[in-house]
């Protein structure tokens, strides 16, 4: 079987075991509030990062509110999602520009959002595929460890398996690659004990066999 073929297999599977339908697990009602949470989540689970927006978009309910908000403040209102300092920092600096610049909306070109304080090519990528649609694809830790464990990639370095995958898989599934393998590592393929043996890929996937 050809390495292409092999893919189209996998992304098959993919969409019949989790769906096509394009959703982000981080709770928001604007593009603002996505970059908040998607800065939040660094470190963090979603859905750790979802019990805290709960509160803080109510008390935050506009791009001006989080850029006139009091650091050490903002800071407690954030602390259980870990690294509060430089989040807090990042998430005022990152709301007084888009105030001043753009007019409080989030721009969609990716160069544009990683000169945001705190926004690096992950968080942009999360913004353009679910709020602008733009094709992109998202490399979190379960993303990179399972592109891996299925010969898509070699590469340790985000930005770097970023790009191997975006030669190899159709961008017509780049955002649901993102979402199904985030999916998968959370259930069955897990960092610590992934159980290949109940893995509807283990036939296609090169780190299955080996682990037998």
């Amino acid at each position: 079987m050809t390495d292409k073929n092999r893919i189209k297999k996998i992304l098959t599977i993919l969409d019949a075991e989790y769906g096509t339908e394009v959703r982000t697990y981080l709770d928001h009602n604007s593009a603002w509030q996505l970059l908040i949470a998607t800065i939040l989540s660094a470190q963090c689970t979603d859905a750790r990062v979802n019990i805290v927006t709960k509160d803080l978009f109510k008390k935050y309910s506009s791009v001006k509110a989080f850029a006139d908000a009091d650091l050490q403040e903002l800071e407690q209102d954030i602390h259980s999602t870990g690294f509060y300092h430089n989040k807090a920092k990042n998430i005022i600096a990152c709301c007084r520009i888009l105030h001043d610049k753009y007019n409080d909306k989030v721009p969609c070109d990716i160069d544009e959002l990683t000169k945001l304080p705190g926004v690096g090519r992950k968080t942009a990528n999360v913004i353009r595929g679910n709020i602008y649609n733009e094709p992109s694809i998202v490399v979190d830790t379960h993303v990179g460890r399972i592109s891996r464990k299925l010969g898509l990639t070699k590469e340790t370095d985000p930005v770097k398996v970023e790009y191997d995958l975006m030669e190899k898989i159709p961008k017509d599934h780049w955002i649901l690659w993102n979402l199904h393998l985030i999916t998968l590592g959370r259930s069955i393929c897990t960092a610590r004990k992934p159980d290949c043996e109940q893995c509807f890929l283990k036939k296609l996937c090169p780190g299955a066999m080996q682990s037998k």
